[in-house]
């Protein structure tokens, strides 16, 4: 009760509340990873790693649309903003469909690709993904327009309405299949529209000027590129472990990715807050860096606390999250979280320079995107050889982000 009166007494601001939020669902998301790697096992966890990989997949993708509109929900006003905004969503209502037609379309060739017992479960998945691009369309306008509140309703109600209908699914009617995880992804898509503004979207023709048009096109094409090096980095070696290895090894390897990406998923929270934060003070014409150090400097703490943690206690963290069968990956899981926290740290400055509209750091993620996959098809004798392959590719890429900003404030000084 004295906690409750402290919050109530206590201020908190809305990027605050939304930080909350952000661990919350993410806490949420990882509850639910972790429920079902313990209800199916690793070789029926590697299909729902599928799904789930194939979930993050689409969230980059969508991504595009959301920082594109959240960008220029700060940029443009009045009338200029509501062409913008009625452009969008109709061009990502049409990505949506034909991404979601293409899913449905080759779901039997999917199956085949990545050993899944199902191909059912892309034809339910590629339905709802128009939902998610119109949901995302939403977040940004939320998310340029600071609106934490309303950002902060979409991703809970899509995480809670997914974790309790998926679990109800399969404890009402004791079906442990890939099918019942996409049918629960479905729904929370329509969950994760609320609240959802009907005002923005006109089927009227809308008519933008060739100045803030390219302004948009060179925007979206460089964080399309971007939200693409995204994909390759943190979704590459789930597949090509799915691909490569039996199910019972993808499985094991789908727990380590789960528990290793603890950083990078709480890094995200900052990129959401760090791009419109960064816009506006350019648009005031403050020094934008003081915010990056801010973050790296989360970030890089928040890393290293999860690597140390790993490194100290690996098989007490992989029971508790997943229990002893996926103990295997216990030497594993500190090396893991050294990939994914220099990724965490250079994802930073690259959606720092996103937001100044600088491209090289973004061409940057992309080729060393690119390589860790090339190591990786290359170098798989075993999960050890596919995680070394990252550590290599994420410590370069570091390095040469870092490299690039002091080279960047020193010519910028001079």
């Amino acid at each position: 009760m004295q906690l409750l009166s402290i919050i109530k007494t206590r201020k908190i601001s809305p990027e605050q509340l939304f930080m909350l939020s952000v661990l919350a669902v993410n806490g949420g998301n990882y509850l639910y990873n972790l429920i079902l790697g313990r209800l199916l096992g690793p070789e029926q966890f590697a299909d729902a790693a599928v799904l789930i990989t194939f979930l993050l997949v689409l969230s980059f993708v969508a991504m595009t649309f959301q920082l594109v509109t959240a960008k220029f929900s700060v940029v443009f006003e009045s009338n200029v903003f509501s062409s913008f905004i009625s452009k969008v969503y109709k061009n990502a209502l049409l990505v949506g469909i034909s991404l979601g037609v293409l899913i449905i379309g080759f779901s039997n060739q999917l199956q085949a690709i990545f050993n899944t017992s199902s191909s059912s479960m892309f034809v339910i998945f590629g339905i709802g993904v128009p939902l998610y691009f119109i949901m995302s369309v939403n977040r940004g306008v939320f998310q340029g327009k600071k609106a934490f509140k309303s950002l902060s309703i979409t991703y809970q109600g899509e995480m809670l309405s997914r974790l309790l209908i998926t679990l109800g699914l399969i404890f009402l009617f004791n079906i442990q299949s890939s099918v019942v995880i996409a049918i629960g992804i479905l729904i929370s898509f329509i969950f994760g529209l609320y609240p959802f503004k009907t005002k923005h979207i006109s089927f009227k023709m809308t008519f933008i000027n060739p100045a803030h048009s390219k302004q948009i096109r060179n925007f979206f094409i460089l964080t399309a590129f971007y939200e693409l090096t995204q994909i390759i980095i943190n979704n590459s070696d789930i597949l090509l472990v799915k691909h490569y290895f039996e199910s019972y090894e993808a499985g094991l390897y789908a727990s380590l990715a789960l528990i290793g990406r603890i950083v990078y998923f709480i890094a995200w929270m900052f990129v959401m807050l760090l791009l419109p934060t960064v816009i506006q003070l350019k648009k005031e014409g403050k020094d934008t860096a003081p915010i990056l150090f801010k973050y790296v400097g989360y970030i890089a703490t928040i890393a290293l606390i999860i690597v140390l943690t790993c490194a100290i206690f690996p098989k007490l963290m992989i029971t508790l999250l997943f229990g002893e069968c996926y103990l295997p990956m216990a030497p594993l899981l500190w090396k893991y979280a050294i990939a994914t926290g220099m990724f965490a740290v250079s994802n930073i400055f690259a959606y720092y320079y996103l937001s100044l509209d600088k491209y090289v750091p973004v061409i940057i993620s992309g080729v060393f995107g690119m390589l860790q996959m090339v190591l990786v098809i290359f170098y798989h004798e075993s999960l050890e050889q596919v995680v070394h392959m990252q550590i290599i590719a994420m410590i370069l890429l570091l390095i040469i982000q870092i490299t690039f900003f002091k080279l960047n404030t020193k010519n910028s000084l001079i």
